[in-house]
C-alpha cells in the first residue's frame, strides 16, 4: 500500500531553532540506534518511521555503526527513502555520525580525516543519498589533533556531502575549541549531541553555557536514561529489560533500591501532572528552552506516540522543579 503522509503532520509538533542557525528541529527527534537493524523486523521499523513522520518528527538520527549489524540501520532507512519516504526527502533532516569502530584496521575508528570522510561516503551509499543534513564527529579522538577532525568536517560541507556539522560526547573545553576552529574555517558548529537526563546532568556544569554563548544547538540522547525513566522499572528489573541483558549499557547494579525509590516518586509526581513518567522526563529535559530537541528511541509505535504527547505539558512550576530536585537528591 502506498504511503501518504498525514496532511496534519505539522500542526501539533513544536519546532525549535537550532542555536543561531536557520535550521528548525522538532522538539522530539527519532534515533535509530536500536530496533531498526538487520536483526529486527523491517515491518515494525517501517511502521515506527511512518508514524513518527505523521506526528511531525522530521529529524531522523543515525550513525555508521547503528544496527546491529553495523550499517544495517542506514540500509533500512535507505530502503525507506527509496519507497515510502521518496517524495518527502526535502521535508526531513537526516543525520549520521562516525567516530566508533566500524571496520578493522587503523582507518576504521576515531577521528582522522581518512576515517571520517570514507565513513560518510559509505553511509551515503547505504542510504542512497547525495548528502546528509547533519554529519557528526561521534566522539573526540585523543590521538588526532582536533584541527584535523574539524578540518575534515569543514571539507565534508564544502564537498556538499553534508549541510551542517555537529559533535557528540565532547567536553565543554573540547567543544569551545572545536567552535573556535570551525568558525575560523567558515563552517560554524551547528549542534552538540550530549547525554542528558534527570539521572545524568553533566552538561549543566559548563557545556550548556558554552553552547548558549556561542549560539550552538543541542540534542539530548538517552533522555529516558536507557529506560529507567519509564514505567518499566517501577517494580524492579523485568526479565526482558535492558538492565537484565548482558549486552546492554544499563546494568543491574545501576538499578539500586535508591534509584527505584526515586523512579517511583517521580512517577507519582508525573501522574499528578497528568503525564506518564517518560513524558515528564522528556518535558524536564526540554524545560527552559536550553535543549533544542530530545532524541528518543523506540521499539513500537505506541512509545513514539506517548513520547510526542510529552509536548502537551512542557511547563513546570517552581514548586514542581524544586520537588524534582528533592527527589533526585534524596
Amino acid at each position: 500500500m502506498v504511503y501518504l503522509a498525514d496532511d496534519n503532520r505539522y500542526e501539533t509538533m513544536k519546532y525549535n531553532r537550532t542555536g543561531r542557525s536557520g535550521l528548525l528541529l522538532p522538539a522530539v527527534s527519532l534515533g535509530l540506534w536500536h530496533n531498526f537493524g538487520g536483526i529486527n523486523t523491517y515491518e515494525n521499523g517501517r511502521d515506527m518511521l511512518r508514524r513518527a513522520f505523521d506526528l511531525g518528527i522530521t529529524h531522523f538520527d543515525l550513525a555508521n555503526n547503528y544496527g546491529p549489524p553495523k550499517g544495517s540501520a542506514e540500509e533500512m532507512f535507505g530502503r525507506m527513502l527509496k519507497t515510502d519516504f521518496a517524495p518527502y526527502r526535502d521535508e526531513m533532516v537526516i543525520s549520521t555520525k562516525a567516530g566508533y569502530t566500524m571496520w578493522p584496521g587503523p582507518y576504521g575508528d576515531w577521528g582522522s580525516r581518512k576515517y571520517l570522510i570514507s565513513s560518510l561516503d559509505q553511509s551515503l551509499k547505504r542510504m542512497g543519498l547525495d548528502y546528509v543534513d547533519i554529519f557528526y564527529s561521534h566522539r573526540p579522538d585523543p590521538n588526532t589533533p582536533l584541527e584535523e577532525t574539524m578540518m575534515a568536517l569543514d571539507s565534508i560541507v564544502r564537498q556538499g556531502k553534508a549541510l551542517y556539522v555537529g559533535i557528540s560526547r565532547y567536553s565543554a573545553e573540547q567543544t569551545a575549541e572545536a567552535i573556535n576552529i570551525l568558525n575560523q574555517l567558515g563552517t560554524p558548529l551547528l549542534i552538540h549531541q550530549p547525554k542528558y537526563s534527570m539521572f545524568y546532568r553533566e552538561i549543566e556544569d559548563s557545556l550548556q553555557d558554552v553552547l548558549q554563548e556561542n549560539g550552538v544547538g543541542s540534542i539530548a540522547f538517552s533522555p529516558l536514561a536507557q529506560g529507567l525513566l519509564t514505567n518499566k522499572y517501577l517494580t524492579g528489573i523485568p526479565a526482558d529489560s535492558r538492565a537484565a541483558s548482558s549486552t546492554g549499557f544499563l546494568k543491574k547494579e545501576h538499578v539500586t533500591p535508591e534509584v527505584l525509590e526515586q523512579v517511583q516518586k517521580l512517577n507519582e509526581m508525573a501522574s499528578e501532572r497528568g503525564q506518564s513518567l517518560s513524558q515528564m522526563a522528556l518535558s524536564w529535559v526540554l524545560r527552559g528552552g536550553k535543549v533544542t530537541s530530545v532524541l528518543i528511541g523506540a521499539s513500537k509505535v505506541s512509545q513514539i506516540e506517548e513520547n510526542v504527547a510529552a509536548l502537551d505539558s512542557l511547563e513546570f512550576t517552581d514548586e514542581e522543579l524544586a520537588r524534582i530536585e528533592d527527589i533526585l537528591h534524596s
